[in-house]
């Protein structure tokens, strides 16, 4: 099996780089499925039906998320029916929608986990005791040995802590949120594809997605400081998994960039 992984979507100019790049790229690669994290698509921070359905359009089959999955309210209207978006799984009993899920696409079967760290974040629910149930669960409802989890963390620490956890019991950790890929992809001794982040698709004329004189301003003042998504030099950034279907061991993962040339864009 052959997993495309699309690293966090930012504002208008990361959706514009998925639709006009994620299709022939999905095609290039030969990818089985694609899964994308979503949690900054609308303007920078959250995720709308409409750009939801836009992604899926686009090359997208399940779309995880992070710490901004509740900024746009209508999230709470479809995230309950729609099983293809997921929320960090350690949210508390009783959070609306789910953090795993079981999926079919191309012929192939994948479990697909949102999971979100605490170090300098949140402080949601335990992730490693998190994923643990949820590993103990996939079996009983429908899931096969290949598992992909996006682990939404600050810490570098913490993510390396998660992927050496799950080594040989997950196909693939990815790393999300801090929007700057590193150059660790690796797969573990245990048969796990691990990289700490993925980076991020949107504007790379930026500081980490915002307009750069913003956030210089917001550093150099300490002064509140409302953020805009920026525009320009706009990139998908991914990692493609190829993975044994019969076993759940990766075999490879490879780190990928395109570079979207000058056009149009969305409004949102």
């Amino acid at each position: 099996m052959r997993i495309l992984f699309v690293a966090d979507v930012v504002g208008s100019a990361g959706r514009e780089a998925c639709l006009r790049l994620l299709r022939p790229l999905r095609a290039r690669v030969k990818a089985d499925v694609c899964v994308v994290n979503v949690e900054n698509a609308a303007a920078g921070a959250g995720v709308t039906r409409r750009i939801l359905e836009e992604v899926l359009s686009a090359g997208g089959d399940i779309f995880t998320s992070g710490n901004h999955v509740w900024d746009k309210k209508e999230v709470l209207d479809f995230i309950e029916e729609d099983a293809r978006l997921l929320r960090p799984l350690n949210y508390p009993p009783g959070t609306p929608g789910r953090g795993f899920g079981v999926f079919h696409a191309g012929g192939s079967t994948i479990t697909v986990m949102s999971l979100m760290g605490r170090v300098f974040m949140q402080p949601l629910d335990d992730p490693f005791r998190a994923v643990n149930e949820a590993l103990a669960r996939t079996h009983s409802e429908g899931g096969g040995p290949v598992v992909l989890v996006d682990f939404h963390a600050e810490a570098t620490s913490e993510k390396v802590a998660m992927g050496w956890f799950l080594d040989g019991r997950a196909t693939a950790v990815i790393g999300t949120h801090t929007h700057v890929a590193t150059a660790d992809e690796r797969v573990l001794p245990g048969g796990t594809a691990y990289i700490t982040d993925a980076g991020m698709t949107g504007p790379f004329d930026s500081v980490i997605g915002v307009e750069k004189e913003l956030a210089i301003r917001k550093l150099r003042t300490q002064l509140p400081v409302r953020f805009h998504p920026a525009e320009k030099d706009r990139r998908l950034s991914a990692v493609l998994i190829e993975a044994d279907e019969r076993t759940g061991r990766a075999l490879t993962i490879e780190r990928i960039q395109e570079k979207l040339a000058d056009g149009s864009r969305s409004d949102e």
